[in-house]
Formats: C-alpha cells, structure tokens, sequence
C-alpha cells in the first residue's frame, strides 16, 4: 500500500470515527449530566453505541470493499471493541480515581489515544483488511 493509499484511508476512518465519537460523546455527557448516570456506566454504554456507529460506517463507507465476509467482520470487530471498550472504561477509572483528572477531560484523552492507538491499527488490518 502506497502512502497516498495509507493516509485517505486514515482520513477516511477518523471520518467515520469523528460520527462514533459523536455518538458516543454525545451520550456519555447525556447520561451523566442528564439522567446522573454513575460516569464509569455512561463510558460503557456510550462507547457500545459509538462501537456500532463505528462498524456500520466502515463495513459500508470507510472500509467498503473488505475482503472478509460480514460474519467474520462482525466477530473480529465485537472483539476488537470488546478490548476497546475495556480500555477505555479502564482508563477513564484509572486517570479520574488515581491521577484525579476530572471524567470529562480523561474521557476525552482517552478516546484519542485508544482510537488512535488500538481502534485504527486493528480495523484496518485485522476487521476490515483487504
């Protein structure tokens, strides 16, 4: 894969990653300001939904045109996103209890660093690999 190749697929899943994060983000901050969800449950379940978000943009836009069939994208993304999902909510407990940095601002940071870190690397090469 030229780097050309590389970058307007990179480009084109933190499009679709900006939509999940939305989703994601948007029911976090829902649940917690809102309805006074406990923060480490409104991570899980706002990350769950940005997880399917997620799939459906690339299954069909960012990653159209994968070689794997939809079942072995299905499986191979539920486990990518089952240990996103443990990261994240991890990390968040972790930075907010230890390091005391306020669930808002540790939400965040930590979904950079894993979507960037984990979610990228995995979905291209592993879930939605060519």
């Amino acid at each position: 894969m030229n780097i050309k190749s590389f970058i307007f697929s990179f480009l084109k899943y933190q499009t679709a990653a900006i939509i999940a994060t939305g989703v994601d983000f948007g029911l976090f901050f829902f649940l917690k300001y809102q309805i006074d969800v406990w923060y480490v449950a409104a991570t899980f379940i706002g990350a769950l939904f940005g997880a399917f978000t997620n799939f459906t943009i690339c299954r069909y836009w960012a990653f159209a045109g994968a070689s794997n069939k939809l079942v072995n994208q299905i499986t191979k993304y539920i486990m990518v996103s089952a240990g996103s999902l443990i990261l994240n909510t991890s990390l968040v407990y972790l930075l907010t209890e230890l390091f005391k940095i306020p669930s808002d601002y540790s939400r965040i940071g930590t979904a950079i660093i894993v979507a960037v870190c984990y979610n990228f690397i995995l979905q291209k090469y592993y879930v939605f690999k060519r």
